[in-house]
């Protein structure tokens, strides 16, 4: 049998699921690793008379050294993407590396180590001082920040150092449109430092009074039907948006002081009209990704105080694809339930972490078990200073006027984050790693990383022989046996 012959034999056996593939040269080295939604589709793609012919040069070479391919079957598209990059991490394919700036997403860098820091779009991050934002996935969106940034902080974007007359010739002549030209003393260092930490804060998502100039301008240029731009600014906000959230979920929480605490619980119950201070909280949050691995998180303050050993995190059971209300409605009456079977005493407060629709699902949960008399409010995700009362739908308290309560409220919504996100990327990495190794008895996570980091793939692990297998810390001469029976027993089933 030719090579053309086992590698169709062996895409017709390639399933249709999520995955990633390692191509391999004629010894058996890894050349190119890739993501598919699904794996035999695109990997006939490679094979295909028509796709040399009608490729560029670099994809030429790739597919004419092709000599064979592995894959690995994961449960969705967003495990793919992950497993992908520890792969290319791990492996450095020579056709991912040729690659690397087609692959990798934009960010965005600020150059504080020039003597006017600059702003500019690039790919690789570096260990030079800089600061980077992103990555953002919409490389335009990325430029359109570095535009819009550029003219409302009037900051440089050339490359010169060493202010001259020679070398600032177009600041001179007022070429560049909306550079502020520090390097002519047309602003102090001083002024230009502080638009530098502005432009820094604004990509931080420290100046939410920006945003509304993002979506002011993404609103003209729909209006204009300039609608690529448009969607360029729209996604900019996402992407904003996601790293203020990302920032907030990765870093503990910082800590409240009791004065704080003290005042923050006495002007809640103000703002709230509550009958006695709230002196037990608990917030309630959803995190999940594409619909995967959906969690719940619920965090508590007691008298002011976080209490990490009252957390609670959550699988969603009974929800399937993306539903936050519905899955805040299991969340909160798994928690309450559990709470009245052991005769536990229920919080002065429940906070949700979103709009009018989860607050509406956690009211009818409560309810259910006729818990409706305990207090219980949204807190908006687009506008986190809004409390929504369930008892009016229309009505809302703007917590400006009530700082230490908005300080309160904040702290537990940016903790269940945290605590949602940390369970859910725990629970995705778990998922990544599954594949037909969980099915043996005996294999755990450490041997199975051990093996696949070995061979690189079960379809290479199944062609191995016992003295191979042996060669993997942790894996004797009876394991190995196991190991190829029931991988070969899979295979022919």
């Amino acid at each position: 049998m030719n090579l053309s012959d086992k590698i169709l034999e062996k895409l017709q056996s390639t399933p249709n699921k999520p995955g990633c593939y390692l191509m391999r040269d004629i010894d058996g080295k890894i050349i190119y690793i890739g993501k598919a939604k699904e794996l035999r589709k695109r990997l006939q793609y490679y094979f295909r008379r028509s796709s040399y012919r009608n490729s560029h040069l670099k994809n030429r070479s790739l597919i004419k050294s092709i000599s064979s391919f592995d894959y690995i079957v994961v449960n969705s598209e967003a495990e793919s993407i992950l497993l992908e990059g520890n792969l290319i991490k791990e492996h450095q394919p020579y056709y991912n590396i040729l690659w690397k700036d087609d692959k990798r997403f934009v960010n965005i860098k600020i150059d504080v180590q020039r003597p006017f820091p600059t702003i500019s779009t690039c790919r690789i991050r570096k260990k030079d001082g800089s600061i980077y934002f992103g990555p953002y996935i919409n490389s335009y969106a990325a430029t359109v920040a570095v535009d819009f940034i550029q003219r409302f902080f009037g900051l440089k974007r050339c490359s010169d150092r060493i202010p001259n007359d020679i070398s600032y010739r177009h600041c001179n002549d007022d070429i560049i449109a909306n550079c502020s030209a520090p390097c002519i003393k047309s602003i102090s260092d001083k002024s230009y430092r502080n638009n530098v930490q502005e432009a820094i804060a604004f990509l931080k998502g420290e100046r939410m009074d920006m945003f509304k100039n993002l979506r002011e301008e993404m609103n003209n240029y729909s209006s204009n039907q300039n609608y690529e731009k448009a969607a360029a600014y729209r996604d900019l906000l996402q992407d904003l948006q996601k790293t203020v959230k990302s920032r907030i979920n990765l870093k503990r929480t910082p800590k409240m002081s009791q004065s704080i605490s003290s005042k923050g619980l006495h002007e809640l119950k103000n703002a709230l009209d509550l009958n006695s201070l709230p002196l037990t909280i608990e917030c309630f949050d959803i995190s999940n990704i594409s619909g995967t691995s959906s969690v719940g998180s619920m965090v508590v303050l007691k008298n002011g105080i976080p209490k990490p050993n009252l957390y609670r995190k959550y699988k969603i059971k009974s929800v399937s694809g993306i539903d936050d209300p519905a899955s805040m409605a299991e969340v909160v009456s798994r928690r309450y339930n559990r709470l009245l079977r052991v005769n536990a005493n229920m919080p002065n407060l429940i906070i949700v972490d979103g709009g009018i629709t989860q607050l509406r699902a956690a009211h009818m949960a409560l309810a259910r078990l006729n818990l409706d008399d305990i207090k219980i409010v949204g807190l908006a995700k687009k506008y986190e200073e809004i409390i929504w009362d369930i008892k009016d739908n229309s009505s809302s308290i703007r917590l400006t006027d009530f700082p230490n309560a908005l300080e309160i409220i904040t702290h537990l919504r940016d903790e269940a984050h945290r605590f949602a996100i940390n369970f859910h990327r725990s629970l995705r990495s778990k998922r990544v790693l599954s594949s037909q190794l969980d099915e043996i008895s005996g294999i755990g996570t450490k041997k199975k990383k051990d093996l696949l980091n070995h061979f690189g793939s079960i379809s290479r692990i199944k062609k191995s022989s016992i003295e191979e297998l042996v060669k993997v810390n942790g894996i004797g001469s009876v394991m190995a046996k196991i190991i190829l029976e029931e991988l070969n027993k899979n295979e022919s089933s």
